[in-house]
C-alpha cells in the first residue's frame, strides 16, 4: 500500500492463510476456546477466548500471535506447496510463472549471499560517495527513490481526492527510520532509551560496510540529527487524519515557491516525469521545513543520510549480519520477536510484496473455491441492504444528509475473491544476479508503473491487495469495498459454518468496511469518490458529539503499563468496528436461524454472532510490540476491538442476559449508537 494513501483496512497488517480440507477445521466457534471462569458479562473478551489465550503464547519469531497470524503460517505452508510444485516443474511453466522461481531461488542461495556480503551494494555506494553539490544530492534522491529506497519523502500517483476519475501526483512526509515522529520528539525514559538504541544500530550497521571507527560518532549523529528534524516538521498520526488538511493540490511552480531550496524540477526529471501539471502536496509544513533544512544541512551529512537509507533498505537482501543487525533493532528491541523467522518464509513475503498478484493467480486457482464467493456476494448484498435500513432509520440525522447518504451506499462498487484482470508483469525481467539485483529490478519496475499512471483516468479495475491476503479495506475515492479470497475463510467466513458465524465474523468484517464509508474520514467522501461536504452543519455537530463518546470510552482503555489506546487515532476502526457488528446483526436477524432460534453447543443463534466476533480477535502480543502498536496503528488492540463496541449494543445485552452495571453494559447516557 503507499504511504498516505487512504485507504481503510480492516487489520495493521497484511496476513494470509490458505483453504484447508472441510474435516480439518471447526465449521463454527469452538467451545474449547471458552474461559467459563469469567461472567460474559465482566469480560466478554476473556470469557470467550479466555482458553485459548492461555494455550497459545507467542511464538519466539513472533511479536504478536492470533488468529490473523496462526492462518499467516498456514498459507506460507500453501504457497510453499505451490513453490515447490514450480521447482518440481508441476506447475505448466511459462515465463510470468517462471519469475516466482527465478526471485525465489535467487532469495535462497545463501551460499551467494553469504560470499558477496555488501558487495551488491558496493555501485550505490559508489555513487553517493561521488556527491558534490545540491544539485548531485537531488539527481541522486532520484535515483534512490526510483531504485532502492525512499530518502526525506514519498511521491506516488494517486487519485486526486478532488477529481476521483483522474490520477495525480502526490508528495507526503516520511524519511524517518524510527515508526514514526513522536519517537524522536518525546523525552520520557522509554523514549529517550529508544533514540539510544537507534544510534547504536545505526553505528552498528556503518561499521558491517568499514566505515573508520573515528568517523561513526559523527556519522550517527549527522544521520540523526537530520531525522529528528524532519520528525519535527511532521504530522502526528492524528493530524495524518484529517482529510481536508492533507490536501493541497498545486502547480509545479507553486511547490517550487513553497520549498524552493529544492529543485522540484530535476528531481522529477530524473525520476521519469516529463509531463506534471498538478500535484498534492499533503503536509504543507513539513516540505516547508525540507526546505529550510537544504540550506543549513552539509553535503556531507546528506550523503552520511543517502548511505543510511540504502544500507536500511537493503540489509534484508544481504549477508547475515545485515540481517541479523536489523532484526536485532526492529524485529527484537522494538517488536519482541526472539528469533529471525526461516529464510523461505521471508523470502515469500519478498515475493508477495514484489510480484504478489503472480502468486495470487495460482493461488486462487488451487484454494479459492466458487462457493464461497458466491455465499460472500450474498452477504455483502445483505449487508447493504442492512446498511441502508439503518441510515433511513437514525433519528439523529436529517432527511437531507439521509437522502445523499443513501446515494453514495447505493453508488458502492464491491470486489470479491480476485482481480478480473491480472497485473502484465512481462517488462520485469529478473536474472541470475544478486538477491538484491532482482529486488531492485523490482523497485524500478513498480516505480515506473506507479508513475505512469500520473495524470491519465483512474483505472478501477486495479485491486490494493493481493488475492492471498487475509485483509479486507475500503477505499474512499473509489467508493469500493474489497474481500481478497484469502479473508473469505475460517474464522471470518465457512460456507459450511451457520449464518450466526459467518455473520458475526464475515458479516461483520463486510460491515466494518461499508462503515467506514460514513466513518469520521469516509463521510468526508461523496458518492463519486471525491471529498466534498455533503452534510448539513447540523448533521455534522450531531456526528462529531457522538464521535466524541468513542474518542473518550478508548481513551480510557489500558493496554500495557502506563500505555492507554488513543481514542483520536484509532477513531475511525471503532466507529467502523460498531456500526459493522450493528450493520451485520440487522442483516443476520433476517437469517431463518435467527427466526428459529435454535441451539448450537449450549448457545443461541445471537450468542453465537457475538461468539463468532470475538474469535477472530484472539491475540496475544509481546509488550513491544503493544507499546509500539499504541503510538503507530489506527486500529485498537485485539481485547479493545471485542469489548468495546459490544458493550454499546442493547443486542449484545440481550442476548447473554445481562444487567445495567455489569462491566460489558454501559450506561444509558453513555451508550453509543451511530449507524
Amino acid at each position: 500500500m503507499k504511504k498516505g494513501l487512504i485507504i481503510l483496512i480492516l487489520f495493521a497488517s497484511s496476513l494470509s492463510y490458505a483453504q484447508k480440507a472441510p474435516n480439518e477445521k471447526v465449521h463454527g466457534f469452538d467451545i474449547n476456546n471458552l474461559d467459563k471462569s469469567t461472567s460474559p458479562g465482566d469480560d466478554f473478551y476473556q470469557y470467550a477466548v479466555g482458553n485459548w489465550l492461555k494455550n497459545n503464547p507467542v511464538p519466539g519469531d513472533q511479536s504478536s500471535w492470533g488468529s490473523f497470524n496462526v492462518l499467516f503460517e498456514e498459507n506460507n505452508d500453501a504457497i510453499k506447496a505451490i513453490i515447490d510444485d514450480l521447482l518440481a516443474g508441476k506447475v505448466e511453466k511459462n515465463e510470468k510463472f517462471e519469475k516466482l522461481v527465478t526471485l525465489f531461488n535467487s532469495g535462497m542461495d545463501t551460499v551467494k549471499i553469504e560470499k558477496e556480503g555488501y558487495e551488491p551494494i558496493k555501485p550505490y555506494l559508489e555513487r553517493i560517495s561521488k556527491i558534490s553539490s545540491k544539485e548531485d544530492f537531488v539527481k541522486e534522491l532520484a535515483f534512490a527513490h526510483t531504485n532502492t529506497s525512499a530518502p526525506l519523502f514519498y511521491f506516488y500517483s494517486e487519485q486526486d481526492e478532488k477529481n476521483s476519475t483522474m490520477v495525480i501526483l502526490t508528495l507526503s512526509q516520511g524519511g524517518l527510520g524510527l515508526p514514526e515522529r513522536d519517537y524522536y520528539i518525546n523525552t520520557d525514559d522509554e523514549s529517550v532509551e529508544t533514540q539510544t538504541k537507534y544510534k547504536e544500530h545505526i553505528k552498528n550497521m556503518f561499521k558491517l560496510i568499514g566505515t573508520e571507527e573515528s568517523k561513526l560518532d559523527q556519522v550517527v549523529n549527522s544521520i540523526y540529527n537530520i531525522e529528528r528534524d524532519l520528525a519535527e516538521g511532521s504530522f502526528t498520526n492524528v493530524e495524518l487524519r484529517d482529510v481536508p488538511a492533507n490536501y493541497n493540490k498545486m502547480t509545479i511552480e507553486q511547490l517550487v515557491k513553497l520549498a524552493p531550496n529544492f529543485n522540484w524540477k530535476l528531481f522529477f526529471s530524473d525520476a521519469g516525469i516529463t509531463k506534471l501539471d498538478e500535484i498534492n502536496v499533503k503536509q504543507i509544513k513539513f516540505f516547508e521545513n525540507l526546505s529550510k533544512m537544504l540550506d543549513k544541512v552539509s553535503i556531507n551529512d546528506w550523503k552520511n543520510y543517502l548511505t543510511w537509507n540504502l544500507i536500511k533498505s537493503s540489509a534484508n537482501y544481504l549477508s547475515s549480519p545485515f540481517v541479523n543487525e536489523k532484526f536485532s533493532f526492529y524485529g527484537t528491541y522494538l517488536q519482541g520477536a526472539q528469533v529471525l523467522q526461516p529464510r523461505w518464509k521471508r523470502v515469500l513475503g519478498v515475493i508477495d510484496g514484489q510480484i504478489g498478484e503472480i502468486m495470487g493467480e495460482l493461488y486462487v486457482q488451487r484454494y479459492f473455491p466458487v462457493e464461497a464467493k458466491e455465499k460472500a456476494s450474498a452477504i455483502v448484498k445483505s449487508l447493504l441492504t442492512a446498511m441502508g435500513e439503518r441510515i433511513k432509520n437514525v433519528t439523529w440525522m436529517s432527511d437531507e444528509t439521509k437522502k445523499k447518504a443513501l446515494n453514495k451506499l447505493a453508488s458502492f462498487n464491491y470486489k470479491i475473491g480476485y482481480p478480473d484482470k491480472w497485473t502484465d508483469y512481462s517488462a520485469l525481467k529478473f536474472g541470475n544476479t544478486s538477491y538484491f539485483d532482482n529486488v531492485v529490478k523490482a523497485n524500478c519496475f513498480h516505480t515506473k508503473k506507479d508513475l505512469d499512471k500520473v495524470g491519465k483516468p483512474v483505472d478501477r479495475a486495479e485491486w490494493g491487495m493481493n488475492p492471498q491476503t487475509v485483509n479486507a479495506y475500503y477505499n474512499p475515492v473509489m467508493n469500493e469495498i474489497v474481500f481478497p479470497a484469502a479473508i473469505l475463510q475460517p474464522p471470518f467466513f465457512d460456507y459450511l459454518a451457520d449464518d450466526a458465524i459467518n455473520y458475526g465474523g464475515m458479516g461483520a468484517v463486510i460491515g466494518h468496511e461499508i462503515t467506514h464509508g460514513f466513518d469520521d474520514q469516509g463521510r468526508q467522501y461523496d458518492f463519486d469518490g471525491n471529498m466534498r461536504g455533503w452534510w448539513t452543519k447540523e448533521d455534522e455537530e450531531k456526528f462529531s458529539e457522538k464521535t466524541a463518546l468513542i474518542i473518550e470510552q478508548f481513551n480510557n482503555f489500558v493496554v500495557v503499563d502506563t500505555f492507554k489506546v488513543n481514542g483520536e487515532l484509532t477513531l475511525g476502526e471503532n466507529i467502523a468496528d460498531l456500526g459493522g457488528l450493528t450493520v451485520s446483526y440487522t442483516a443476520f436477524k433476517k437469517s431463518q436461524q435467527y427466526k428459529e432460534n435454535k441451539l448450537i453447543d449450549g448457545f443461541t443463534p445471537s450468542q453465537r454472532f457475538f461468539l463468532s466476533w470475538a474469535q477472530i480477535w484472539h491475540t496475544n502480543m509481546t509488550d513491544s510490540y503493544a507499546k509500539m502498536l499504541v503510538k503507530v496503528d489506527v486500529h485498537s488492540p485485539a481485547k479493545c476491538r471485542v469489548n468495546g463496541p459490544l458493550s454499546n449494543m442493547p443486542e449484545f445485552k440481550e442476548a447473554f442476559n445481562l444487567k445495567d452495571g455489569d462491566k460489558m453494559v454501559r450506561p444509558a447516557d453513555k451508550t453509543i449508537k451511530i449507524w
